[in-house]
């Protein structure tokens, strides 16, 4: 996705350990044009396949699957890295995150996410592939489909798809970058 691409060359900053940042479009202050561009993207991506809910998990994903949500008039569900009070019913598992160095135990209730749904989860990273595999776990416990799984960013040198395909699950990626090496955005051409 070249307007994507071209955003992540002009105002992406990179840091040591395979760090891209993106926090001026995406995640921190977001590009509203921009996140219809890439929810466009993915709906043409997916558009023969059915499906009934988006899922996410907080805090970075939600912007995106709350905008692919809108765009096709489905319920957004996320996973909450902290169970709250009023939750009993529900669906949980561990999900340990690159960034910020430390593991979650998110959660689900099972009200929002059971046997005969056909889901899409969105995000904005793929790294290692850590937030894909408790999203295949909570849908294998529910019962759920994963239908596919979105991504706006892959680090493709992380080899988080691997655990995604090996799962039997699509991946769809907009922008694949396969080097942050000396700081240097090396990305995939279509």
């Amino acid at each position: 996705m070249k307007a994507l691409r071209d955003r992540i060359l002009k105002d992406g900053k990179c840091y040591p350990g395979g760090i891209l940042k993106v926090d001026k479009f995406i995640n921190h202050q977001m590009d509203p044009n921009l996140m219809k561009q890439i929810c466009v993207e993915f709906i043409r991506r997916y558009a023969s396949t059915e499906i009934n809910k988006i899922i996410t998990i907080e805090a970075s994903g939600i912007a995106p699957a709350i905008m692919m949500g809108f765009l096709l008039d489905l319920p957004v569900v996320f996973a909450k890295k902290k169970k709250p009070s009023t939750m009993t019913n529900m669906l949980s598992t561990t999900v340990f995150s690159f960034t910020k160095q430390r593991e979650y135990h998110v959660v689900i209730s099972k009200e929002y996410l059971g046997k005969g749904d056909k889901v899409l989860f969105v995000d904005d990273f793929l790294a290692y592939g850590n937030a894909a595999k408790g999203v295949i776990d909570l849908c294998k416990q529910a019962g759920a489909e994963l239908v596919g799984m979105g991504f706006i960013i892959e680090k493709a040198f992380q080899h988080g798809r691997d655990a995604i395909e090996k799962a039997g699950v699509r991946c769809e990626s907009l922008a694949i970058i396969e080097s942050l090496d000396n700081c240097e955005i090396k990305m995939k051409e279509d």
